[in-house]
């Protein structure tokens, strides 16, 4: 796909190339201070960074001891933000995740003691050991941005992510996410094994001392490499298409809820942080192909038969990737 016209309407307030370039190398160098700390596949990192970019939450979905946690510190510490993790436990309560008020005996008032929940970086570990009442504790502040305590609103500070992790093994006294929490992670990124040299890697990086992540972002870099990704050019049959794929899940027989228009949308901001991150400030359909699995594939239902079947999901994404082309129209001049 070529750039866009620069006679094309929508190319009015598309990001300039030397803020793309710009943008590139800040992240570039993100990225680089992410994997000296965690040693993985780089493709991880980059879902990361265009969760940021799209301003959008990310599940992290793996066995134990695969460094789910140390990518999620490192991240947010070369970020240059703020950063509290939340354990989540079965007695935890929405309070604890919010924040409450509380009396102060000799004053004889009552004030705001802030929650975890406000910061920019939230690592919410092990989500599903917590129930539904607590978890719903976060549907505010991922959708609004916001969190009410006691019928007082507070904004929560920007930029806001959270990143949850969550056991996929030893499901007992687990507690499934609800589908509506789960459709608003932009995100799924399913980290495996990794392969042998990475193992290597990892042990000669972590032999003596773990690395440190050094912060490289600031709260208001993330804020304009936000702003850069949400000028990114897409042109309309781009949107046509990513529209037929989320289609093609509603319609698929092993599918009983389809991925809903959020969904729909997620996947085109998703499409514009990978351009960023790639250096184009435009979106080509690879970037809607490459995003479709981790953005639709944990936002839809499946029937009975294949409700727990993670290869079922994956397989409905890609049968919808291989089904339908991207045709570009033809526009009179």
């Amino acid at each position: 796909m070529s750039a866009p016209s620069p006679n094309d309407s929508q190319s009015n307030n598309t990001a300039a190339p030397n803020e793309i370039t710009a943008a590139k190398e800040r992240i570039e160098q993100m990225r680089r201070e992410v994997l000296r700390v965690f040693i993985g596949n780089p493709k991880i990192a980059d879902l990361l960074l265009t969760a940021l970019l799209a301003k959008g939450h990310v599940l992290l979905e793996g066995v134990p001891g695969i460094a789910k946690t140390t990518l999620a510190k490192a991240f947010a510490t070369a970020l240059g933000c703020t950063m509290r993790r939340i354990q989540f436990t079965p007695d935890l309560l929405p309070a604890d995740i919010t924040g409450t008020y509380v009396l102060l005996p000799k004053e004889g008032t009552f004030t705001l003691r802030q929650g975890p929940v406000f910061a920019n970086i939230v690592l919410a570990d092990e989500i599903n050991r917590a129930p539904a009442k607590t978890q719903s504790a976060l549907l505010e502040a991922m959708q609004e941005q916001q969190v009410t305590i006691e019928g007082d609103r507070f904004e929560l500070p920007q930029p806001f992510l959270i990143i949850a992790t969550q056991n996929p093994i030893d499901l007992e006294g687990t507690y499934p996410l609800p589908e509506a929490q789960i459709d608003r992670f932009l995100i799924r990124i399913n980290i495996g094994y990794p392969t042998h040299r990475e193992e290597v890697a990892m042990l000669r990086a972590h032999n003596t001392e773990a690395p440190q992540p050094t912060p490289i972002l600031s709260a208001t870099n993330i804020q304009t490499l936000q702003h850069t990704a949400s000028r990114i050019h897409i042109e309309d049959d781009l949107l046509e298409y990513a529209v037929n794929i989320t289609g093609f899940t509603r319609a698929h027989p092993k599918v009983a809820l389809g991925a809903s228009p959020r969904a729909t949308l997620g996947l085109l901001h998703a499409a514009k942080g990978a351009a960023v991150i790639d250096g184009r400030n435009y979106v080509t359909p690879d970037d809607i192909r490459s995003l479709a699995s981790p953005v639709l594939a944990h936002r839809f239902i499946m029937v009975p038969e294949a409700e727990n079947d993670e290869q079922a999901r994956e397989s409905v994404v890609q049968e919808a990737i291989t089904k339908i082309s991207y045709r570009r129209t033809v526009r009179a001049v």
